[in-house]
This record gives C-alpha cells, sequence and structure tokens, in this order.
C-alpha cells in the first residue's frame, strides 16, 4: 500500500506541478466538491475523496499532452496508493487514458470536473456569482454550446449517466457543493 497526502499535502504536491492561479483555484474547487458529495456518499472517506479531487489534473499544466498517462508515471514515482492513481487517472476516460471509472467516487469526479468548470462560467456572468443559482438557469447555459465551449457536455452528460442522476440533479447537487465552499 502506497502513500495516500491529506488534502493539505495533496494542495502542495499539486503547488509544486502547477504554477497558473487557475489550476490551483481548480484543484481546490473540484477537491471541495468532492469532499461535499462524500459527506452524502462515503463520510468516513471525506478526506480521500476530497485528495483525489485536488490531485486529479496534477500532470496537467506540465505536460497537457500527456494528461493522465504522465500523472499514473508521477503519482507512481512518488509512492502513491493504487488507488489514488486510479481514481486521478480514470477522470479522462475516454479523452486522453483508457482506464475507466470503477468506484462511485470516481464517477463523480468524471461527472464533477466538467461541470464545475461550466458552474464557474456561468457564476462569472452572474451579478450575484453561485448564490441563487438554481439547475433550471445552468441548463439553458449548458445547452447553449457557444458558452463556455471548453467544458464538454458529452463528458457531462456520461458522467451523469454513470451515476444514474439526471442532469438537473447532478447541476443542482455540484452548485450546492460550490456554494458550500
Amino acid at each position: 500500500m502506497g502513500c495516500i497526502p491529506t488534502p493539505t499535502e495533496a494542495l502542495e504536491l499539486v503547488k509544486k506541478y502547477n504554477s497558473e492561479p487557475f489550476h490551483i483555484q481548480h484543484a481546490e474547487t473540484v477537491g471541495r466538491v468532492m469532499a461535499y458529495f462524500a459527506r452524502e456518499y462515503a463520510p468516513e472517506e471525506e478526506d480521500f475523496w476530497q485528495t483525489v479531487g485536488i490531485m486529479h489534473d496534477i500532470d496537467f499544466e506540465k505536460w497537457p499532452e500527456q494528461h493522465c498517462v504522465r500523472a499514473r508515471e508521477l503519482l507512481t514515482e512518488l509512492g502513491m496508493d493504487e488507488r489514488l492513481i486510479h481514481a486521478v487517472i480514470c477522470h479522462g476516460y475516454g479523452i486522453c487514458i483508457d482506464v475507466a471509472p470503477e468506484e462511485y467516487m470516481e464517477k463523480v469526479l468524471f461527472a464533477v470536473d466538467e461541470l464545475t468548470g461550466l458552474i464557474g462560467a456561468a457564476a462569472l456572468m452572474r451579478p450575484t456569482g453561485l448564490e441563487g443559482m438554481e439547475a433550471k438557469s445552468l441548463n439553458k447555459k449548458f445547452k447553449d454550446k457557444k458558452f463556455a465551449a471548453g467544458c464538454s457536455r458529452d463528458v457531462i452528460r456520461q458522467g451523469a449517466e454513470m451515476l444514474g442522476m439526471e442532469l438537473g440533479e447532478l447541476f443542482a447537487k455540484t452548485i450546492e457543493a460550490m456554494r458550500a465552499e
């Protein structure tokens, strides 16, 4: 069994390989969203879920063309636990790696990674940010393919399906999780 860092240690590792404020903020956001979901589905693993969320893009800034593949190598070199490695890399399933999410936690990460970007972009367009945002208004932005075009709607849909959730439910829970930050 390898190492599983605390969320604080995970963030320090991410900062070692990422310097862009956006990447650091995204890591923190996804980590907090994962912790929020863990409180409902696996409260005993909240720190682990948060650590996975924080570390999911550890390789993206330095090696974007080898995203997830390089993460596996890096995390193995760092002596990380295999469960952590699998969870981190499978969020790129069908995009940059052929490792599928298996655990519920991995499916949550797959679903919310892109979705947090879409929600963040929608919040920037609102005078009240996340406050008062509803799934219904986010769905309008989701349907507008030009809005936050870099956020894959297909990945978000696939993630919702993996979780057995309707899009509206996933939107509402993720908005709530981001608001709880």
